[in-house]
């Protein structure tokens, strides 16, 4: 279980996360969502030990991330940020090795050389796995930094905004293997999402954000109404039923 008590982010006078307590439960896909600006991406970097708290504690089963040493926070928590600046020309299956480097430490054995085999098929880049990053579709190159934290073989994976920059056909199937990581690999997932529809149809849980605050989270079918899109969003919205999901409809 991932634990935020009292977690607050301030830069100078502004406060972009403020006082956040949440438990987030183990298994599953919880998506958190909100408008821009909520503090979405503050606080699962805060989550992950990318950004340091203005106050506050966050517990990872049970272990405080600020005071746990990064080997061993690295082998239970792993995260795909927004900005990744890596070499453009490294191959994928080297970006995929570096998953493993928490456990090899730089000196990769066969069972890290499995992983990496594993993450490969799994995100079905084999075919692509001497291609260098610059040479990839931009669907292919999130897939093969999903691969990356997948062999690093956490319990939790944390993933900010990963359908950034994807067309609708690449952010279904991105969501999907999300999906399938959850249920298959039995991985704890935690992904910041701008779009509803897709938290609607792919997550367990959801949280919602909003100045820095959880304003709510549930169930879909919990945040899936007109009231609570329009207390998160401030737009009025219809929800409709199909193939037994709810997807919302905005309208001015």
């Amino acid at each position: 279980m991932i634990e935020a008590i009292g977690v607050s982010k301030r830069y100078g006078e502004t406060v972009v996360v403020d006082g956040v307590t949440l438990r987030l439960p183990r298994g599953g896909v919880t998506a958190i969502i909100g408008p821009n600006g909520a503090g979405k991406s503050s606080l699962l970097s805060m989550i992950a030990r990318l950004l340091p708290m203005s106050a506050g504690q966050v517990r990872v089963d049970g272990l405080d991330v600020a005071r746990t040493p990064g080997a061993v926070l690295a082998k239970r928590l792993s995260i795909l940020r927004q900005d990744n600046h890596l070499p453009a020309r490294l191959t994928v299956r080297d970006l995929v090795a570096f998953g493993r480097y928490p456990h090899s430490g730089g000196r990769p054995t066969r069972e890290d050389a499995a992983h990496v085999e594993r993450a490969l098929r799994y995100l079905a880049l084999e075919g692509l796995a001497e291609r260098f990053l610059d040479e990839l579709s931009g669907g292919q190159r999130q897939r093969a930094f999903v691969a990356m934290v997948l062999a690093q073989d956490t319990d939790y994976v944390l993933l900010d905004e990963p359908l950034n920059s994807l067309d609708m056909q690449h952010a279904v199937a991105m969501m999907r293997l999300v999906r399938r990581a959850a249920e298959e690999l039995g991985k704890t997932v935690v992904l910041v999402l701008h779009d509803l529809n897709f938290a609607s149809c792919h997550a367990d849980h959801i949280v919602a954000m909003r100045d820095g605050r959880v304003l709510m989270q549930g169930s879909p079918a919990a945040i899936m109404t007109p009231e609570a899109i329009a207390a998160i969003y401030d737009v009025e919205a219809t929800v409709h039923e199909i193939g037994g999901r709810l997807i919302a409809a905005y309208f001015a």
